[in-house]
Formats: structure tokens, sequence, C-alpha cells
């Protein structure tokens, strides 16, 4: 599958490589062409990476995923508007708002999500929300957490979140719980002042919940 990733971060780069490496063509894309760590990650990735813009990206893939942060994902998204119309795109990203330092609060909360917001800027596009409560190297490799643990997604699409679990399950994710319609993103987005808070309890990113039935 051809597919876009928004994002030149830690969690862009670990998905565009797991993707890689599963056999897939990513193209990478980034608000200018030629980003630095946009062309550094094709280097090291060979003949299945690419890079470019948001838009040239969103054309690329037939699936995208954005990974880029809260406080720019709607920007990033809407630039490649056009080209994700009727395709699947995997929202990852956390509204977290750093201003006043640490622990961070939330841009968006309890009655919207950023997931939902992203949606409604992309009305024909099928917004997945998926990944957002683990760490980079957790979402491509789960078994680095031991035992039983959960991984959550929701939408408003059906066959747009089958498609989406599909691939978190050969990423190696064998729990996948779906919350239902795009509103359990608030939900999902909100875990994430619980999970700095575990960060900082642990002492480690390398960690995640699950609910015992």
């Amino acid at each position: 599958m051809k597919i876009a990733v928004f994002g030149t971060g830690m969690v862009g780069n670990a998905l565009a490589t797991k993707l890689v490496k599963l056999g897939h063509e990513v193209k990478m894309g980034s608000r200018t062409a030629g980003n630095a760590k946009a062309v550094e990650w094709v280097k090291a990735n060979g003949a299945k990476a690419s890079q470019g813009t948001f838009a040239e990206a969103a054309a690329f893939g037939e699936l995208a995923f954005n990974c880029t942060l809260g406080a720019g994902a709607l920007e990033a998204v809407q630039a490649g508007k056009k080209e994700l119309a009727g395709k699947i795109l995997v929202d990852v990203s956390n509204p977290l708002d750093f201003s006043k330092g640490m622990p961070p609060t939330l841009l968006v909360c309890n009655t919207d999500s950023l997931g939902e917001q992203i949606q409604r800027a992309l009305p024909e596009t099928k917004v997945v929300k998926a990944l957002n409560t683990v760490t980079a190297t957790v979402m491509v490799e789960p078994t680095l957490v031991k035992g039983d643990h959960d991984v959550f997604v929701c939408g408003n699409d059906a066959a747009a979140k089958g498609k989406v679990k599909e691939l978190l399950a050969s990423f190696g994710w064998k729990q996948i719980v779906d919350l239902g319609d795009l509103t359990a993103a608030r939900a999902q987005e909100m875990f994430l002042i619980l999970w700095v808070r575990l960060y900082g309890a642990l002492q480690s990113p390398t960690f995640n919940v699950h609910v015992a039935r």
C-alpha cells in the first residue's frame, strides 16, 4: 500500500520506518519539500521511502497518518485537504499545551477533541483516532510492554476502522478496543493527562494500560 505520514518527529519517524519494513511505500510529508529530517529518513530507509510537502504526501498515499504536534495538526492536514478526500486519515496527534510548562494541559477537551476538529475540517476524509495513547516505540512494537495491554480506536466509519485495525494487527497489536464513534477521541486524548503523570512516576515511557474484563 502507498501510505502518507505527516510529521518528521519521533512518532512520524517510528511509524514511517515500521510501515516501510512491512513492505509499504511511504512518503513522509512536512511543511516544505526537502525538510532535513525527512531527507535523512529517506536516505536511511531505501527505495520505498520518499518525502515531500503535506499535499504531495496526501496525494501519494492511499491512506495517511497524522503524526504532527497537536498545536499544528489542523494546519498540516488542511494543507492536504483536497488530496485526502475519500481517504482514511489515522490521527495520532494529541492537543497538548506546554505553554505553562509541565505537566501540560489540553488545548481542547470535554466537549470536543482534536480528532473531531480534524474531521470537521476534512468532511470528505474518514478520520480514525488511534495510537495516541502510547509512546512511539510501543506504537510500532507493542511487545516492548510485557503482558496483556490494549490499543484504542474510534471513528465514524466502520470500514475505515476495520482497515486501521488490520494495520495495527500487522504492527503486532493483539488487543484492539473499538470505543465507537469519533466523539470517543475526547477520552483518548484526555488519557494523555494521566499518561504524562504515569511517565513521571515510572520514569519510563515504555508502558501501557490493560482493560481487565
